[in-house]
């Protein structure tokens, strides 16, 4: 019934938005346009060669990874520098952006990882990553490009922490989660090839090579996750892995797709021009809006650098520059609408205000050594 009454709420607003707004205007038009062509981008570039993989990869987690291992190392009872260091670090060799990271952050949480280690996954997995980091050393600078790899490790282990701090989880024995009894065995050396032939799906999918080649890679380690699902699976245990990954994507994907689509609608609204004068000094209020600027745009995997790279020519300030970069990956509009299906409201809110924060200040710290 409440599912029914927010859509309705939903569907009107919708209604009141289009009649009441002229039809005629060419502004509101290109604000249309500008979703579909955003949506269209997306889906072209992330849905089957960055989204799908990380579907399968988080049905995966659920089915094969035993919550013995993820309490060992990102449980809530883990050592902190363990837990807190890998976490901050393991999304390095993943080439995925803002979206990519949620079905994996919405597996380990599932499997249970703390709240803190799994924050700080999900913050650092999209900033971090190898292409991120060499494509912002070669383009911005070895400045900004440092200033940018060392903040957003030393970030996301601070936002983090600071979720753990605010909102302190109840376990019990250790475990979040009810621990699914009656599991069919399997062979660890055979889930491990599975696994890690998927994560270099993603990897090779970030490399900066020949896209023929690249895509045959894909195609063929496509193949070897398929054949090992066939024929070293039984039967029960790949059927619990494809329900997995269908619960993630139905829940996900549809978020996803609003999100980026809004995101598109209100990119014509920004006056370009404004945005560049305030962030044009390294103050409080330049920051703070190149925070907030980069928490609710979406930028697809690596376009915040060229982005970066014109606003910078135009005089955006550095510390502004690497408050975008810090919080612009981490975060986006549709990433926040998934992130509340995961966390709730209070949580998630709290996880924005928190990036933003954070992105300020190294931005203003930043700002003033350069």
């Amino acid at each position: 019934m409440q599912k029914d009454i927010k859509i309705f709420i939903l569907l009107l607003g919708l209604f009141l938005l289009f009649y009441f707004m002229p039809m005629e205007s060419a502004f509101f038009t290109g604000a249309i346009l500008s979703g579909f062509k955003l949506l269209n981008e997306y889906a072209r570039q992330h849905i089957l060669t960055c989204l799908v993989p990380a579907f399968f990869i988080a049905g995966a987690i659920s089915v094969f990874v035993k919550k013995d291992f993820i309490l060992k190392y990102l449980g809530s009872q883990a050592k902190k520098i363990v837990s807190y260091s890998l976490a901050s670090v393991s999304g390095a060799i993943l080439a995925v952006c803002s979206c990519t990271i949620l079905p994996l952050f919405a597996g380990i949480r599932k499997r249970g990882a703390g709240l803190g280690p799994a924050i700080t996954f999900l913050f650092s997995g999209p900033a971090i990553n190898i292409a991120a980091m060499f494509l912002t050393l070669s383009v911005l600078g070895p400045n900004i490009g440092l200033a940018r790899i060392i903040s957003a490790v030393l970030l996301s282990i601070l936002v983090g922490l600071s979720m753990q701090l605010m909102f302190k989880e109840k376990t019990k024995d250790g475990n979040l989660f009810i621990e699914q009894s009656n599991q069919p065995s399997y062979n660890k050396t055979t889930v491990l090839i599975f696994m890690l032939t998927m994560v270099t799906v993603l990897v090779v999918n970030g490399l900066q090579i020949n896209s023929p080649f690249k895509y045959f890679l894909m195609v063929g380690l496509t193949m070897v996750v398929a054949i090992i699902a066939l024929a070293k699976f039984q039967k029960e245990t790949t059927k619990e892995w494809l329900k997995e990954t269908w619960s993630f994507t139905k829940m996900l994907l549809p978020i996803l797709f609003i999100g980026v689509f809004v995101a598109g609608f209100i990119m014509p609204f920004l006056p370009e021009e404004l945005i560049v004068r305030i962030v044009g000094s390294n103050s409080l209020i330049g920051n703070l809006v190149a925070s907030i600027f980069g928490a609710f745009m979406y930028f697809s995997t690596l376009t915040e650098i060229p982005i970066l790279q014109a606003l910078i020519a135009k005089g955006m300030s550095q510390g502004p520059a690497l408050a975008l970069l810090l919080a612009g990956p981490s975060l986006s509009l549709p990433n926040m609408l998934v992130v509340r299906r995961v966390l709730g409201n209070k949580k998630t809110a709290v996880y924005i205000l928190l990036v933003v924060f954070y992105s300020t200040m190294a931005g203003l710290i930043f700002g003033g050594l350069v």
